[in-house]
């Protein structure tokens, strides 16, 4: 090679304009990089027109154009998924301790500790469903101070977050669902959607969009800002501590035992069944209400879940305190426990969807699994009819919502819903 500072004399060719080689080059990167799509990015077109350009610009222009090119190419660059070691790590762990505690079981015959396992985890389960879930997230129900504390300590048990914390990822899920905002978007994978997502750090959408959703309904709530704050106090005592000594002090039962298998088994456990309705639910299934959302209805997801594998029922209507259509309590103990509250006085303003909207909606949009679409193909008028099904208004539908207080509910489905143990009515009675 030969260098051009020692060859002064040399005859330099004629210099070629730099700015059309520099605008080519921005192009192509753009262009690679709106093509690229191996972390699940949206693609987008890229700006080539500049690259048409013939007249060569000035000095000053030329440097300005290529700045603006390299920092349209760092804007469009695709996220790249960045794995979290630490709770990768702390997974391996736990599900290394919940398979000893399985072990124990069987070599310490310890049967009999099954019986808190199944306890803990179905109060557990409650504090996820009929907590978190229908009452702060969806706000389908409404509940008292002493049914809130129960249900806060529940929650805790279940050890899935802070209630501010659960809810907010949740009503991104509903109101970004299969996207980029989604905390666990069905579309990157079962795996992903099942517990993936928490071993890698969030789509920076899942925080932007996170912050348009309104979370001052239960910040209003006591009983969700004393748990946030004293999250790592309660949380631990509820998860570990209390269904770990339970069994060691009234049963008798080892403390080796006690600590694996009915704390450590137990929580791995029943973090599984709350991430099948992430994952199976919207992958495996029905779609009877509407074919335009991934989730799915799962019975055996929603009999692992005490209620809540209904799933494409309770994206079409997540306002719902039951959370499906369902007449008996079937495969959804969850609503049986909310309609004993309900009876005692402790929970109110439960809301529902009438039988005629779940069928107009159903013959609408659904994929004709229902017993709606089945029925009308034989001509039966117990259902409406197709002239009532086309007076609905299908823009309404555009807008996903994560719940009763969305400002995008439709006023079709607040008119439409049908409300019992009103408020009113207890301060009356």
């Amino acid at each position: 090679m030969i260098c051009i500072s020692k060859v002064p004399r040399l005859r330099r060719q004629r210099r070629q304009p730099a700015m059309t080689p520099n605008i080519i080059g921005s192009t192509f990167i753009l262009a690679e990089t709106a093509i690229a799509d191996g972390n699940n990015n949206k693609r987008a077109a890229a700006p080539a027109a500049s690259a048409t350009k013939t007249t060569t610009p000035k000095a000053p222009v030329k440097q300005a154009l290529a700045k603006k090119a390299a920092a349209e190419a760092g804007a469009t660059k695709p996220f790249q998924m960045e794995i979290v070691w630490r709770n990768v790590g702390l997974f391996v762990v736990l599900h290394s301790m919940a398979l000893y505690g399985l072990y124990l079981v069987f070599a310490e015959n310890a049967y009999l500790e099954l019986l808190p396992v199944y306890a803990t985890m179905f109060l557990g389960g409650l504090g996820i469903t009929a907590g978190v879930h229908r009452l702060w997230s969806h706000k389908a129900y409404k509940a008292k101070l002493p049914l809130r504390i129960f249900l806060m300590l529940c929650q805790s048990l279940a050890f899935q977050n802070s209630i501010w914390e659960w809810t907010r990822d949740h009503r991104v899920h509903h109101k970004f669902t299969d996207t980029h905002a989604d905390p666990h978007n069905s579309r990157r994978g079962f795996f992903f959607a099942h517990m993936g997502w928490l071993m890698c750090k969030k789509h920076p959408d899942v925080t932007s969009k996170g912050k348009q959703i309104s979370m001052g309904d239960i910040e209003q709530d006591p009983v969700v800002m004393f748990q946030k704050k004293f999250y790592f106090v309660v949380m631990p005592i509820c998860c570990f501590v209390v269904p770990m000594l339970f069994p060691y002090y009234f049963m008798g039962s080892s403390l080796r035992v006690c600590f694996f298998t009915c704390s450590m088994l137990r929580f791995c456990l029943s973090l599984h069944f709350t991430w099948l309705v992430n994952s199976a639910a919207h992958f495996y299934g029905m779609k009877a209400y509407d074919v335009n959302f991934s989730a799915r209805n799962n019975k055996l997801v929603s009999t692992l879940t005490i209620g809540e594998g209904w799933h494409n029922y309770h994206h079409v209507f997540p306002w719902d305190y039951k959370a499906a259509e369902l007449g008996t309590y079937s495969f959804n103990w969850t609503t049986a426990f909310i309609d004993v509250m309900a009876r005692i006085g402790q929970a109110y303003d439960l809301k529902f969807v009438s039988q005629e909207m779940v069928y107009k909606r159903a013959l609408r949009t659904g994929d004709g699994s229902h017993i709606a679409a089945l029925l009308d193909a034989n001509n039966n008028n117990a259902i409406p009819t197709s002239e009532l099904v086309a007076h609905l208004d299908h823009e309404k539908e555009e807008h996903a919502i994560w719940g009763w207080d969305d400002n995008d509910i439709s006023e079709e489905d607040r008119k439409g819903a049908t409300v019992v143990n009103k408020e009113s009515d207890l301060k009356r009675d």
